[in-house]
Parts: structure tokens; sequence; C-alpha cells
């Protein structure tokens, strides 16, 4: 094996009253692809910054071959100081070259003349991006780089990261970012850091086969230290599971909602039957709002059924917000109408961490400094309900400062989820949180009875809680399509398809009576026509193999199988992006050819 281009050994940090970590070894090599993952609070954004020579250990060596360039993303930019975006990503003692900057920065979409003082993160994040992508690094430390981005601007950083020559280290809770971009996985767990040479797609598996060997090694322990590790390990992993079979329970629903749609693109979800009348929560008719002289939502007609959980996505300034406070009634529309039910009361669970005061305690947040909570009419003790949200329950003293940013939004979504409701919305609600903590809300999520309404730009979250995706272009248009994320984007695959051929039809008399008959080569007409249907066999595969390998003891029982798996996924969903990426460039031919 090739020497690392970076390591640490016997790293130890102490923090507080005791070490966060310590005797910890780790290496980067020089194309290495690493998901740093671990529970929010387990020190995985100190682990970064020490790699980064941005803190300094207690214990440990910090090595480095010479010439090797490491810049670190940082999970809060720090823009503080700075008069406008650019200021920021042109400092530094060594800064970026200008051209370089104003490239990516046209790239990614963000004008660095924003003032650093009100941009929003996701601007914040941009131009971050644009800085420590600019500085051409060997070895780029990235902690939760996708937090506050829209689905283009993830997209464009899986791109560009795909194609980068150097190794990485990541932070995130994007399960679909990380799927497709680590081939090894870094697990800070409880002061201890192990290393798998797996795709991230396989971590689930290999966890689980430790926690295994961790409770056969707990029965020759005293009954509290087993009671602590049942908690902790067994509680995970049957989250897991009986996620799994809401997966299956969810797919169901996909289909009992698109069986009631009607037509393929049909915005309005017919209504069967009078008992599913008294199921509408809210109810919307060609509803259109605009700002100015811009429309954001035009003649966009819904029927929200109890028990809906309803996703909505698109770009940033796609009318994602209008949309959900058209729903809630925040705003009314120009054009149409909304009724809701009389009987809704809902729960908004936004971005307000940081408004949580930090010199108040977990108990003063969760039950105004009591013992006890109610938790949708029935009481609970603080500390039997912070265990159910993935908490110590011995920390009802401690400080909202001394929490991390994960930790303040997962005490943010129990004390939220406590409430007596029947609509929950969830803006945003995975920023900050760690993997176990996304199982837990899916499995919240999953048993509210209400009826969820959630803005996110996480893919995989999507695919795994909504039974309703709207989908927004900026133009105006929502589309309505039972299911996920995938769904949405198959959907528009095929629409974009359709109207390629259509426009290509249409022109095709008058072109040639315009100028000389030009064509698509044989190859070119043939992977025009077949490449749709092959990216849907294609991700058809990538699902079945998926299922395969959510099989929490395949690991263990079949590795051999389990290796096929990941290494069929990843060829597949290599396969898939070049089909579209040809598709894409012949569509465009096309549109050439047909003007």
């Amino acid at each position: 094996m090739a020497a690392p281009v970076l390591a640490y050994e016997n790293l130890g940090l102490v923090q507080g009253s005791g070490w966060l970590f310590r005797g910890i070894g780790l290496f980067v090599g020089a194309r290495d692809r690493l998901a740093l993952i671990g529970r929010n609070g387990a020190g995985k954004t100190t682990l970064l910054k020490c790699l980064a020579g941005v803190i300094d250990t207690d214990e440990g060596r910090r090595t480095i071959q010479p010439g090797t360039k490491v810049v670190l993303l940082e999970q809060d930019p720090p823009v503080a100081g700075f008069a406008t975006l650019r200021d920021y990503a042109l400092s530094g003692p060594n800064p970026p070259p200008v051209h370089e900057v104003e490239a990516i920065a046209d790239q990614i979409g963000i004008d660095l003349d924003r003032d650093a003082a009100t941009a929003s993160g996701g601007e914040r994040r941009r131009a971050a991006i644009c800085r420590a992508i600019a500085m051409e690094p060997d070895v780029l430390l990235l902690d939760e780089p996708t937090n506050h981005l829209d689905l283009a601007a993830i997209e464009w950083l899986e791109d560009w990261l795909s194609r980068f020559t150097g190794a990485f280290v990541v932070i995130s809770h994007d399960r679909t970012f990380l799927t497709r971009l680590t081939r090894s996985v870094l697990w800070l767990d409880r002061g201890d850091l192990r290393r798998a040479e797996i795709g991230f797609g396989g971590f689930d598996a290999w966890t689980e086969k430790v926690y295994e060997e961790e409770a056969r090694a707990a029965e020759k322990l005293d009954a509290k230290l087993k009671l602590e590790l049942h908690w902790l390990q067994r509680g995970v992993t049957a989250r897991r599971k009986r996620n799994q079979g809401r997966l299956a329970k969810l797919n169901e629903m996909r289909a009992t909602r698109a069986a009631m749609m009607g037509p393929a693109g049909a915005a309005k979800l017919g209504i069967q039957n009078d008992d599913a009348k008294t199921k509408v929560v809210i109810d919307a008719e060609d509803v259109t709002k605009g700002f100015g002289e811009r429309t954001i939502i035009r003649d966009f007609s819904l029927r929200v059924q109890r028990g809906d959980r309803i996703g909505i996505v698109g770009a940033n300034g796609t009318g994602k917000t209008t949309l959900l406070r058209l729903l809630t009634g925040e705003i009314d529309p120009d054009q149409g109408r909304i009724k809701r039910a009389q009987t809704l009361t809902g729960i908004v669970v936004d971005q307000q961490r940081k408004l949580m005061d930090p010199e108040k305690r977990v108990r003063d947040v969760l039950a105004d400094g009591g013992d006890w909570i109610e938790v949708r009419g029935v009481k609970k003790h603080i500390q039997g309900y912070l265990k159910e949200f993935l908490f110590d329950p011995n920390m009802t003293e401690a400080r909202i400062g001394t929490l991390s940013g994960g930790e303040r939004s997962r005490l943010l979504l129990a004390r939220e989820f406590a409430r007596r409701s029947n609509l929950l919305v969830l803006d945003e609600p995975t920023n900050d949180l760690d993997l176990e903590t996304l199982d837990l809300l899916q499995e919240v999520i999953g048993d509210y009875d209400g009826t969820v309404l959630i803005v996110s730009h996480d893919r995989d979250f999507l695919d795994r809680t909504v039974t309703i995706t709207l989908g927004l272009d900026g133009s105006g248009k929502v589309d309505v399509v039972a299911g996920g994320y995938e769904d949405w984007m198959r959907q528009r695959r095929a629409a974009a398809s359709q109207q390629n051929k259509s426009s290509a039809a249409a022109a095709k008399p008058a072109a040639a009576a315009s100028r000389p008959t030009i064509k698509l080569t044989y190859k070119d007409q043939r992977d025009y026509d077949l490449l749709p249907g092959r990216i849907e066999e294609i991700e058809a595969q990538i699902a079945s193999d998926e299922a395969a390998l959510a099989d929490p003891d395949l690991y263990t029982r079949d590795y051999p199988r389990f290796a096929a798996l990941t290494a069929a996924i990843e060829k597949a969903r290599a396969e898939r992006d070049a089909a579209e990426e040809r598709w894409l460039a012949l569509a465009e031919k096309v549109e050439a050819l047909a003007g």
C-alpha cells in the first residue's frame, strides 16, 4: 500500500473533564474517499479539525507528505467580519486565484457581491465551496457540505467530487451523497475509531456485525453495563429493522395514492367516495400566487388527506416556501381557493435551533424545569423521553450551549413532537442530524397519525418517508407525483423525452423546407430512442440490489454476495449516469436540428 499523504498516530484530545477520544490512529491515502460517521456529539467535527491541523491535540503525532495542501470546508463558514462573500472567498494567508473563484461561483450559482452579514446559509455555503475548491487541495475535508444547498448545487458538488483527483474525508447526513461518492468508512463511536474498506452502502450491515460482537461480549459484564449496551445497540438495530418494514408500508400507500390521481400529469387527487371526503384536510383548487410581476405558483390543485406525507422539492427560489405557506394558511392565494379542515392544528419544526438560549438546561427546554413532560397527552419522565431521542438520560442538567448542532436539532424535535397536533410541518429537518437520528425521525414520521409536510433537499430521506412529492422547477408549475424524489425525477426524465420527441416531429417539415436534411446517425437515433427505457431498467436493478443489501444479516451470512451487490450497485450507478449524460447530449442535438 502506498504511504498515506496525511496521518495521525495515537491522537488524543481532552474535552471538559475527560478524554473526548484517545489512542486514535487514522490515515488518508492520495485518492481516498472517506465517510466519517458518528452520532451527534461523538466529536466528528473536532476530529476533522484535528486532521486539518486547526486544533492542537493533547496527544498524538500528525504527519503530512511535503507539499500536500489540506483544505477544510467548515460546517459554519466564518464569514463574519467580511463585507461581501467575495472578500471571504478570497481571504487567507494564501488566497485562491480570483479567476478560479469567479469561475466556480458561476457554475454553482452564487453572487459573490452579496453582503456577507445578510447572506443566507445556502449562499454562505456556496461561497465556502468556491473558496475551498479554488485553493486546489490535495486533501479536502468536508463538514456537512450539503447543508443549506438546493438539489442543483448538491448534484453539481457530487459531480465535481466524482472527478476530483485528490482525497477527501466527508461528514454528512445525506445518504445519497455518501453512497454515490465514498469508498471507505471511518466510524467514530464512543471514543473509538473503526475503519472499513466498504462503500457507505455497506455501513449499516457492518455496524450490525460490530454490535452483535459487542452484545456477545456484554454477557460477561455487570447488569448495569449490559442494560446500557442494550439501549445503545439493540435500540439502533431494532429501529433499522422496523424502518425496513415501514418502507414496504410506504410503497403500499404510494400505490394507493397513485391510483387516486387518475391520468398521468393530473394534479387534482380524485375523491372516490364519501368516506374519502371526510379525510380531506387541505383542498387547494386552481391556486395561483405571485410576487410583483413573477408568478410563483400557477394553477395548482391538490387534495391532501389525513395521513399523507408530502415532500416539497425544488431548487432555491422556485417557490417551495411560498407553496408551504399557502398550504398552511400563512398566506392567501391571488387566485383560486384553499380550504382547510376546521380541526387542523399544526406544529412547525423549522430552523430555529440557534434561538434556543445556550444558558438554559435540557430540562428547561423539555419540561420548563420540571421532571415530567406531556407527550401528546401522556405524561413521561424526561429521562425516559430523552432515551427515546437517543440522548444519555442523565444529561437533564446539561446546558444548551454545550450541545453540538445536531444535538440541539434533536432536542428541538423531541420538544415539538411531544405536542398535540394533526399537522406536522418540517422545514429542512435533516440539517445537522446524524444517521441514527434520521432513522429515528423516519420512525416518528411513519408512526405519526396526522398529515406531514416536509421541505427538504435530502433525497434519500424523502424516498424513505413521503407518499406524495410536489416538485417545483421555477416556472410556476407544480408536479404532483405519488412517491418520493426518485419518482419525481423519473417522471421529469420521461416528460423531457416525450417533449423533445414531439418538438422534433413538429419541426421536421419546416426544417426540411428551409435547409438541407441533417439527420442523427443510426447509432445516435437508436441511443436517443432506447436510452430512456434502459435508464428505467438500470434504476429498477439498483432498487432491487439496494433492497437485497438492506438485509442486516447479509454481511455476516454471505459476504461474497454482499460485496458483489455493493460492486454491482456502484457499476450500475456509473452506467446510469453515463446513459443520462449521453441522452441529454443527444436531446440537445435533436433540439438544434429541430430549430
